[in-house]
């Protein structure tokens, strides 16, 4: 499967940004109600806040339903036939399961008018790229110096018991995981190097349930790095907390995340004008300020102050992109090894 991530699309298409925002124009289709899944948190606010009022403006209702992809995926494998959902908002990962089991459908890029608004890279026959999650390191530097990359969290003392990671079901904490096994001498079919290190140090470590009780925990003060996205430290420093990103040396994790359009969507022409209205440039410039920080996949749009104070176009293209089909071969053996682990 092609996933149509060149670091070259993504470099010259980012070094090409223009500062002019374009306006979402309005959609064709009169409408009716559509459900679009997003990620909980701060992908909810700022799809609710941004989307839901321009929809509303040419005829549809749009209902913004929180939900982790795995969560999404489960409900539209539970309900084939009357699909919960008309859009879903997902990373490659995702995107390969529901691809094989003939959940989603391809796309008419005609129907989009910002199609060709978008970099290369981002024009995905299942859907429009909305964003690139660069993943790495969040730390807090009132309690610890900035790591040097995954390596020290383990090897570095001043770590110890204040660093949190999250199990498979995360995509940020596969992407590190799978990292930090290969820094170790493993591979996707050998996670055996992880597995030691985890079962090693796990009194060090903090397991947290979820990508949010790593947040909540950041917070409280009882943690002060874990595994993260740009966007994670975006809103940690909305709140007015004390949170910075450190680049990871080995490579930095990245991953599109993309809307496709459910098999069975009761409202189609719903679907397009959703995905025109989160790929135009009022969209995209709205979130990638803070506290969202997303990157622009719109090439009218340009990295914005927040977005550059942690990364930039040519190390975007220069991310680590992980092997999602072999990530998949093996994520639900590795969530269990995790799980038997962390319980001993």
């Amino acid at each position: 499967m092609t996933l149509d991530l060149t670091r070259r699309a993504f470099t010259l298409a980012g070094l090409s940004a223009l500062a002019t925002p374009a306006l979402i124009r309005p959609a064709r289709a009169a409408g009716s109600k559509i459900v679009a899944a997003t990620f909980p948190g701060s992908w909810e606010d700022a799809y609710r806040s941004t989307l839901t009022p321009t929809q509303a403006q040419e005829g549809f209702d749009l209902t913004i339903a929180p939900a982790l992809a795995q969560d999404q995926i489960a409900k539209l494998m539970a309900s084939r036939n009357a699909p919960p959902y008309d859009a879903i908002l997902v990373s490659p990962g995702q995107t390969d399961v529901l691809i094989r089991n003939d959940l989603i459908e391809k796309i008419d890029p005609t129907r989009l008018k910002n199609w060709d608004k978008l970099m290369p890279a981002a024009q995905s026959a299942w859907g429009p790229h909305v964003t690139i999650e660069i993943n790495g390191i969040a730390y807090n530097p009132d309690m610890v110096d900035e790591p040097t990359g995954y390596k020290a969290l383990f090897e570095d003392p001043q770590y110890d018991k204040l660093v949190a990671f999250t199990g498979f079901e995360q995509n940020a904490a596969v992407m590190a995981w799978t990292e930090i096994n290969k820094l170790y001498g493993g591979s996707y079919d050998n996670m055996q190097p992880v597995w030691e290190l985890i079962a090693k140090n796990i009194d060090k470590l903090t397991i947290a349930t979820s990508g949010d009780n790593q947040m909540a925990l950041y917070q409280q003060g009882e943690i002060a790095v874990f595994m993260c996205s740009t966007g994670n430290v975006a809103h940690l420093n909305d709140l007015g907390l004390n949170c910075k990103f450190a680049k990871p040396a080995s490579g930095v994790p990245a991953v599109p995340v993309t809307i496709h359009m459910v098999k069975g969507a009761s409202n189609p022409d719903g679907v397009y004008a959703y995905m025109d209205a989160a790929i135009s440039a009022a969209a995209q410039t709205q979130m990638a300020k803070a506290p969202t920080a997303m990157i622009p996949m719109n090439t009218d749009v340009p990295y914005s102050d927040e977005i550059s104070a942690f990364i930039t176009p040519e190390e975007v293209a220069k991310a680590a992109y992980p092997d999602w089909v072999a990530i998949n071969k093996h994520r639900a053996a590795w969530t269990e090894q995790f799980d038997r682990i962390v319980a001993m």
